[in-house]
């Protein structure tokens, strides 16, 4: 089995904030920027783009992309915390996947409705690799003064739209210690890379 557990990857993969307005009061713009870059590597945190909260179930743009990379700040609305970080050009994809979650829309229906936009023509896919880089932990085990996270759970991907195993020669077989393609062939096919690597 992966070192990463089934439950967290489809919860990692939706890339969602489901903020759930006055539930908790919103750190400052520059906390939040610090946070959400820490799932990047370091040498790039200071060009990525950040969206965070001024006001409270509202994500929106705290700080303009300058190096292809965009964040997406911890909801202090959710009780774990998470960040994450993805190449500009899935935005598209990930904000419709926002957008209809926020309208109603639950489960695998997201990814219907999406894959059905992507095939219309509607949302843009990437033509070449777009990596994605998120950080989970409980909340307590993140430190606003330092901008640090302990015991974290890290989790990065490359999308691929619409790739294969025959087309990139990766199993799609989950695996511990190498990569693996997931949701094979279709707009969000992406290679895994597990922490154990």
């Amino acid at each position: 089995m992966p070192s990463v557990p089934t439950k967290l990857l489809i919860v990692a993969l939706a890339v969602v904030p489901c903020s759930l307005a006055g539930a908790q009061a919103l750190p400052p713009v520059d906390q939040q920027i610090a946070a959400a870059v820490i799932a990047l590597p370091k040498d790039m945190r200071d060009g990525a783009g950040v969206m965070g909260y001024k006001t409270a179930g509202k994500l929106e743009l705290v700080r303009p992309v300058k190096n292809g990379m965009l964040c997406l700040a911890d909801d202090p609305a959710e009780k774990q915390f998470h960040v994450s970080c993805y190449h500009e050009s899935m935005e598209p994809f990930m904000a419709r996947g926002r957008a209809l979650r926020a309208a109603g829309t639950t489960g695998p229906q997201v990814d219907t409705v999406r894959f059905a936009e992507v095939k219309a023509g509607k949302i843009k896919m990437p033509t070449a690799p777009a990596s994605l880089y998120q950080v989970f932990a409980d909340v307590n085990d993140f430190n606003p003064a330092t901008s640090s996270v302990s015991k974290a759970n890290s989790l990065f991907v490359v999308y691929v739209p619409f790739a294969t195993a025959q087309s990139t020669g990766l199993s799609t077989k989950p695996a511990e210690k190498g990569p693996w393609l997931m949701f094979p062939g279709t707009p969000k096919a992406h290679i895994m890379f597990t922490t154990s690597m």
